[in-house]
Formats: C-alpha cells, structure tokens, sequence
C-alpha cells in the first residue's frame, strides 16, 4: 500500500483544514519544501499537495508546488483548482499526477481528451463522498452521484485511480470510513487511495484490509499520532 502523507497549502503554508472548512485551520509550517523533505527522508512513496487556495478560488499556490517537485525525487500528485486543461497541462509540466474533481464532472465530455493527452497513470480522478455522495467544488456542491456509480463511470472512460476523501472524517481524527473504503476497493480495476481521518496506526491496517492502493496521511502525521516509518513497518 502506498503511503502518501498530504501537504495542504494556504497562503504558501502547510496547514490543516477540518472537513475543508478554511475558518477551522492549524498552520503547521511556513516552509512547505521542508515539509515534503522531510516526509520523503521518512519514507513517503508519493507526496500528495493541495492547493487550498486554488480550491477555494482565492490565489495559487502553483509556484510554491512546482518548487516542492523541483527539490524532492519522490513522485508529487497534484491537487485542488485543476479546473481548466492550462492549469491540468501547467501542472503535470512539472508533476507526474494530477488530481482532477470537479474539473471532472463538470467537463466529463473533453475527459477523453484528456486522457489521450496525458494517458491514464498521470491523471487520478477525486471521487470526494459525504454520506455516500460525491460532492465537488470545494466540497459546497453535491452531484447527487452515487459514490460507487460515480467510480465506475469513470472505469468506463479508462481511468484507474480514485482518491477518496470521506469528507465528514477529513481532518478529525476519528479513523476512516472503512464501509465505504470497502464498497469502493470491490470495484474490479479501481485503484483506491483512502483520505480522511486516520488517526492511529491501526486505522492504517484497517485501510490495508480493506483493499487500498495507497493512503493518505494528514493530520495524525503533523500531530506525531503516527510516522511514515511505523506505517510503513505494518503496512
């Protein structure tokens, strides 16, 4: 299972959001080329940034991850405002994914496309779930799209990896959403990475059972509940 600690980005810091919400946050570096140093020193198999404020449609923080690919060797996904092909092509000039959400379902039709431009490793489609739905745009707006129809639409246009983000548990340490982690890790061909309230190492295990290509590690990395090297060692 990969490990892939996150590093979200607001006003060129690391921070650390509860369920997305911008008013609820913990600053926990103003160095993010640092931080993405030392989770690749410890281990991480990726590294999985955020563009808060590109989410939110408040600024980039572009530069600062482009910054971030140029100084580590361990692979960068890329995510948060990829909402048009310059900014998807801008980003996977110097990454070697991207992480599309509402771009994807609000363009599904040009998604071909894109996938003949870029090919399917490069692009890992966000399928982000509140109460079993997916919803996008910086979690504001539902799609009212089932989660596991949701995954399997895009199974039908070629793409493989889904990051999925249990939005309730995202940033609250109150462990993951294993029911819908399993639902999705029984779809033949998916490749799921679980995101959203790990807190200890043995949600890292469950995660494991459950099926999961990767996991991302947030707020119980930053706050020392867990390291990349005690996961690793389990997982």
């Amino acid at each position: 299972m990969k490990i892939i600690p996150a590093i979200d980005l607001m006003d060129g810091k690391v921070v650390r959001l509860v369920k997305g919400d911008p008013k609820n946050k913990t600053i926990y570096s103003d160095n993010p080329v640092e931080t993405a140093k030392k989770w690749e020193k410890a281990g991480a198999d990726r590294i999985h940034v955020v563009d808060l404020d590109a989410t939110l449609g408040r600024g980039s923080n572009l530069q600062i991850i482009k910054k971030i690919a140029q100084q580590v060797s361990v692979p960068i996904q890329v995510a948060g405002g990829l909402r048009n092909e310059d900014t998807i092509s801008d980003a996977l000039s110097f990454a070697p994914k991207a992480v599309l959400g509402t771009f994807a379902f609000k363009n599904k039709e040009i998604l071909p496309e894109i996938l003949t431009k870029f090919g399917k490793d490069r692009i890992i489609i966000s399928v982000d779930q509140l109460n079993g739905k997916i919803v996008i745009d910086g979690w504001q707006q539902s799609t009212g799209v089932d989660l596991i129809s949701g995954v399997e639409s895009f199974l039908k246009l070629g793409f493989s990896e889904f990051l999925l983000t249990s939005v309730d548990r995202d940033g609250t340490l109150l462990g993951p959403d294993l029911e819908s982690l399993k639902k999705a890790c029984e779809i033949k061909n998916a490749k799921i990475i679980a995101s959203g309230g790990i807190s200890n190492i043995q949600d890292t295990v469950a995660v494991k059972k459950c099926g999961a290509f990767g996991v991302i590690l947030g707020k119980a990395l930053y706050d020392g509940k867990i390291s990349i090297e005690e996961v690793r060692a389990v997982t």
